[in-house]
């Protein structure tokens, strides 16, 4: 199949639905958790069931707190999510936000990758804090999707991902005030 080459990130990863390309790279899972181990975002991007999750939240959240402050933000990952894997994490105030990756990716990289999670979060939110990530779950899944679909990364300019965001949130507002009823068959319903 020819594809032309003008077709942006968002629309990649169709292909590789219908096409899957064999890739060793990829991100594993995404969590954002606070300073007490609640889960505030936990995105896994392999299959795993619901306990063998909250174990992997617990087992992180038990590595992360029992770290000293001046250690590297670097941890193998080998012992809850299998060979190869690693984590990278950032501290930002009452939040932990962890990326959980294959040995094959940077790690350098995916510690950037959470400052643009961080820093679109931030010019979304106004300065993010934890009631922001509590109750705008949908639209930070949304910035989530727009930067890391299905493992792989799709954008790295937080630019880019609040200008998706913004068009996402258009339509939604379009589509929510569009009315499907017209009003003379509504009214006909009320007598």
């Amino acid at each position: 199949m020819i594809v032309p080459i003008h077709l942006t990130n968002r629309f990649i990863f169709i292909i590789h639905v219908f096409f899957p390309i064999k890739s060793n790279k990829m991100i594993r899972a995404v969590l954002v958790m606070n300073t007490q181990g609640k889960p505030r975002l936990a995105k896994f991007y392999e299959f795993r069931p619901v306990e063998k999750q909250q174990e992997i939240i617990r087992n992180v959240f038990a590595v992360l707190c029992s770290r000293p402050e001046h250690v590297s933000n670097f941890v193998d990952a080998e012992s809850f999510f299998g060979p190869d894997a690693r984590l990278v994490y950032k501290h930002f105030a009452t939040l932990y936000f962890v990326f959980i990756f294959d040995g094959s990716e940077n790690e350098l990289a995916m510690l950037d990758l959470i400052q643009v999670f961080v820093e679109t979060l931030d010019k979304c939110f106004r300065n993010v804090c934890e009631l922001d990530v509590v109750f705008n779950y949908s639209k930070m899944h949304t910035i989530l999707d727009e930067i890391i679909f299905g493992g792989q990364v799709l954008e790295t300019s937080s630019t880019e991902v609040i200008k998706a965001v913004e068009e996402i949130s258009k339509l939604e507002a379009a589509s929510s005030s569009i009315n499907l009823v017209s009003k003379s068959v509504s009214s006909w319903r009320s007598r």
